[in-house]
């Protein structure tokens, strides 16, 4: 008589964990949040993207290029993000170089400081910059 009342004790179980884990993916919980190294393969592909794309649509004549990277955190919903602290200086070169380049120094000295959320999926080469958020450092 006991067997009846645990199969339906076990149905109620994992209807109410399918419930429970239906409502947190709308909810976007993050599996994991935690700062990753630069050196990571991810992140350097991450960065070279970054770096282009705030140069395409960049109004400045010349290129930025990163000087320093300040933090890098990798957050996990339902897709990969990563969200990265760093420093850009303008460079010697036009937009349409794109060699590596020495910054400029002088009257054309230019730091900014900036801030990129930044869509991942790796295996896919696919990245989409979700904010950015730059100032005069």
């Amino acid at each position: 008589m006991a067997r009846p009342q645990q199969g339906a004790r076990l149905l109620l179980a994992i209807m109410g964990a399918l419930v429970a884990l239906t409502y947190q993916t709308k909810r976007k919980t993050f599996i994991s949040v935690h700062e990753v190294p630069v050196s990571d393969p991810v992140v350097v592909t991450t960065l070279d993207f970054v770096t282009k794309d705030f140069n395409q649509k960049s109004e400045d004549k010349y290129n930025f290029r990163i000087m320093r990277v300040l933090k890098v955190l990798k957050r996990l919903t339902d897709h990969m993000e990563y969200r990265i602290n760093l420093e850009m200086r303008r460079t010697i070169c036009l937009k349409m170089e794109v060699n590596n380049c020495s910054f400029q120094e002088g009257e054309l000295y230019k730091k900014i400081d900036c801030f990129f959320s930044v869509f991942v999926i790796p295996w896919f080469e696919k990245y989409k910059v979700l904010a950015k958020n730059c100032t005069d450092g």
